[in-house]
Parts: structure tokens; sequence; C-alpha cells
């Protein structure tokens, strides 16, 4: 099956897309610019949404559902967000079709048409403020922690399976708080929660910063951001958590009676993550053979082969295993014996490395006789033969030994990615010729970050939350600069 695969040396995109459709994750899907998301891509996005909800409830959060229609005018009240969104809104203006008289088929009825248009939500800030007006009344009602999973649509001309698409999957959460404080800390917080889900879940080392004033979320007061590196060197904005002050609410009169009995504005935060956190995944960890998913993530974490030649023989390798398939189930971790006739075992063994599974175990009369088993670790694609008494509790911990070592691969990667540089002309040298982040000093102004970015494409991905305050000269204008910012090439 690898040899169906482009490498990750002659094609990056290609190799990217050839993981998503051979690897059974996605597919496109009849309608431009949106994906079919498939079984076993859905089973990683599910992996990753319960880990991130009870996440999310143990930090006090509750979710809820708002719709999917947004009244035009509501765009209307906060003017930098529909500014942001204006370009990529898809709009319904009429609620009926009727046949065609013409005996084509059916067609849009024309008396049907809106009063006012929907917008089909790009994000739902607008909707759920406008909720919260009816919702908050007093300091007793606050903070209103508030999260929805959902779909929105972003009508993008140019797509790419889970990285963007027109329709994707995500959640975006909606605090109302009665102090900037509150919500700012708020907003700090999330932007954790996220880096240790990257982390701990992904195996995904990200860096976190703000975003600069040219890169906010349209509304936002401040951005902040996770950044991670793909094997390209090329930056992927994995997830964003977003201080809205007061805008929202003063867009929808949203005030709150505070305990010296005074009107207040609330102030607000957003925050979201979405299935392009899947194609993050994909292009941090896989390799030319196939998918690399970390044991967390992982829809199975262990496929049995048994090798034999008769039903006598399968017969007794599966009742060898079945206590260790007890055994490991019982763990949570989930297991397959794969008794497909139909497929050589060389066959499943491709199949099981191209869809990233973390361990594969092998087992023929041999083994059986001598109470071993063949154990094949993706990560590495190390074997090794191992008493088959005790294999339960020796692939716990080798599941462990997987997601860490993944994380640190991928670690080392990142930080031998990262260059600083201090001249234009070393600046130049290194986004053309040396993928990965570039650690340079910045001016501060909009002219100059949109300067670097017309004449290399790369962009300011963050100012870092850790950075240290290191006087310098601008890496293109030369003036006074405090600190050092992260630019890339990103997706």
């Amino acid at each position: 099956m690898a040899k169906d695969i482009t490498t990750r040396l002659n094609d990056y995109s290609q190799w990217y897309n050839d993981l998503v459709i051979k690897g059974n994750l996605a597919d496109h899907s009849s309608v431009r610019g949106c994906m079919v998301i498939k079984p076993y891509g859905y089973a990683i996005w599910e992996k990753m949404r319960d880990a991130l909800d009870k996440m999310f409830k143990d930090t006090g959060h509750v979710n809820a559902y708002f719709p999917l229609f947004i009244p035009k005018s509501f765009l209307s009240k906060e003017a930098s967000h529909i500014e942001g969104f204006a370009k990529e809104c898809a709009v319904v203006t009429h609620y009926r079709l009727i046949n065609d008289p013409n005996g084509k088929g059916v067609i849009v009825d024309p008396t049907a048409k809106l009063e006012e248009e929907l917008i089909i939500r790009p994000t739902s800030e607008t909707i759920i403020w406008n909720t919260y007006k009816t919702w908050i009344q007093s300091y007793r009602d606050l903070p209103l922690l508030i999260n929805q999973w959902a779909n929105v649509v972003r009508w993008e001309m140019r797509t790419r399976l889970f990285l963007r698409t027109a329709e994707f999957l995500w959640q975006e959460g909606h605090t109302a708080h009665a102090t900037e404080k509150e919500a700012v800390e708020e907003t700090e917080k999330m932007l954790h929660v996220y880096a240790e889900f990257a982390e701990k879940w992904m195996a995904m080392p990200v860096i976190l910063g703000r975003k600069t004033a040219n890169e906010r979320f349209a509304g936002a007061v401040e951005t902040y951001c996770i950044e991670a590196m793909m094997q390209d060197g090329q930056a992927l904005q994995a997830g964003t958590s977003h201080f809205l002050g007061q805008n929202f609410a003063k867009a929808f009169d949203v005030q709150f009676l505070n305990k010296e009995g005074k009107q207040e504005l609330v102030y607000a935060t957003s925050w979201g993550v979405s299935t392009r956190l899947i194609g993050a995944l994909i292009m941090a960890h896989s390799d030319d053979d196939g998918l690399i998913i970390p044991p967390k993530l992982a829809p199975l974490h262990v496929v049995i082969v048994p090798i034999y030649k008769t039903a006598d023989d399968l017969n007794k390798l599966y009742e060898k295993v079945k206590p260790l398939i007890e055994q490991l189930k019982a763990k949570n971790i989930s297991v397959k014996f794969d008794d497909d006739e139909t497929k050589r075992p060389g066959f499943k063994f491709a199949e099981y490395e191209l869809r990233g599974v973390p361990v594969r175990l092998a087992m023929g009369m041999r083994d059986y006789e001598s109470g071993t088993v063949e154990v094949a670790r993706r990560d590495t694609k190390e074997k090794s033969v191992q008493q088959f008494e005790g294999i339960g509790n020796y692939i716990e911990t080798l599941l462990d030994d997987i997601q860490t070592n993944i994380y640190n691969k991928a670690k080392a990667f990142r930080d031998s990615n990262i260059r600083e540089v201090n001249t234009w002309e070393e600046f130049q040298d290194t986004i053309e010729n040396k993928p990965g982040f570039i650690s340079a000093h910045w001016d501060g102004t909009a002219e100059t970050e949109e300067k670097i970015k017309e004449l290399t494409k790369a962009t300011i991905r963050c100012i870092p939350l850790n950075n240290q305050q290191q006087e310098g000269k601008c890496v293109y204008s030369g003036k006074p600069s405090k600190e050092r910012v992260i630019f890339a090439r990103a997706y």
C-alpha cells in the first residue's frame, strides 16, 4: 500500500491528500468545497471531542446549542465582525421550491422570498449575544460559561480536506463575565486547555502566543493562539481564544445589575478548535508508509493478526488470545482480532500500518506452541518477540511509551527548526531555504508586517507569551524592537 502513497519529499501536499483518502479518513463530496468524514476519520474526531468536552466541563463549562441561521441584521451590529466574515458568508434568500413549469426538475419559488435574508453561521457570536441579552440581568447570572458543538460554513474557494473546507465541525465557547479581569483570565485559561490537549493528547508541541492586530479575530480586543509546526516546516494555527471586551455587549445591549445596583456592560470571550486538528495530527506525525496516530486518539489501539493454515489453527489462536482481548478491553484499550480470510497477513500488516494502528500483534502456530507473540509498534516500526504471558501489561506500558515518543520526536523536530535571524538578508535566505519558524525582531507596525508578508509570504504567527524582553532592531525596517516574534509560512 505504501507504494501508492506519494512521498513527503516528492510532493508534500499530495502525500497529505493520499493519507486522507487512502487512510479512509475523508472523501470529497458532490458539494464543491465540502467533505465527507468517513467512519475512521470521524472516530478520531469523536476521541478529540470527548477529551475536550471533559476538559471544558472540568473547568466549569456546560454545553448548549444555538440556531444554524443568523438574521442578516445581526451581523450588521458589530462592524469589524461583519467586515471579517462578509466575503465568506452563505446566504439563504428563499424558503420554498416548486416544480419547474418547463418540466426541468425544481426551481426556487420566486414568491417565497424571505423578508430578511438568513446567514448560515460562519461563527455564532451574534446569535448567541442576542440570546444572552435575555439571559443576563444581574451579577448573579454571571459568569455564563457555555460551549457549543456545531458545524459552521465559511465559503472557501481554495479547499483542502480537513484543513480548509466550506463546512467544518468545531466547538465554540462563548462566555460572559462581570469584569475585564475575569474575562481575560478565562481567555488565557482556555488557551492553556487547548495547549494541554495538543501536547498530551495529540502529542503535538505548540507555541502559545498573542496575535498581532492584523491577525486578530474580527471583533476581538485580543486573540490568543497555539501554533504548531508541521513536518514541511509550515505553521498551523491549532486553536484560538479571544478576549472580546465589551464589543458584543455594546452591539446587543447586554447589561447586568452589579452589586452596587448599577447597570454595566458585560465582558465576553470566545474560543474554538475544529476538525482541522485532524489535518494537524496527520502532518505533525505521519510518514511515507501511512498515518501515525498517538494512542490517546487512535480509534484502534491494538490489532491481532493470526497466521494460520487451517480453521482448527485459527480457532486455537483465537482461544489463546481471547483472555488478552478481554483484559485489554477492561483497560479501555481497543483491540481487534482480524480473522478476515480474504486477506493475506502481509496485506493486513500494510493496511494497519497505513491506518496508523499503534500496536500490531502477530501470532502463528510456532508462537502458539512456544508461548510467544510478535509485537510491532507503528511509531518506530520496531518488532520484538515477547512472552505471551503478561503481554497485556506490556502493551499498556508500550502504548504510553509510544505516546511519549511521538511527542518527543515532534518536539525535537520543532525545536531544531526554530531559527533566530537578525538581518533582512538572513531572513530571506532562511524562509526560502530552511523551512520552519523564524524568531526575529519586528518594529510593531502593521506596515512592516504587511511588507514582509508581501515579499516572503511569511506571516507573524504569534507574539509568544513567554517572551523575554530583548532589545533589538526590526529585521526589515531596522527600527527599535523590544521582543522577538515568530514568523512562518502557514496553512
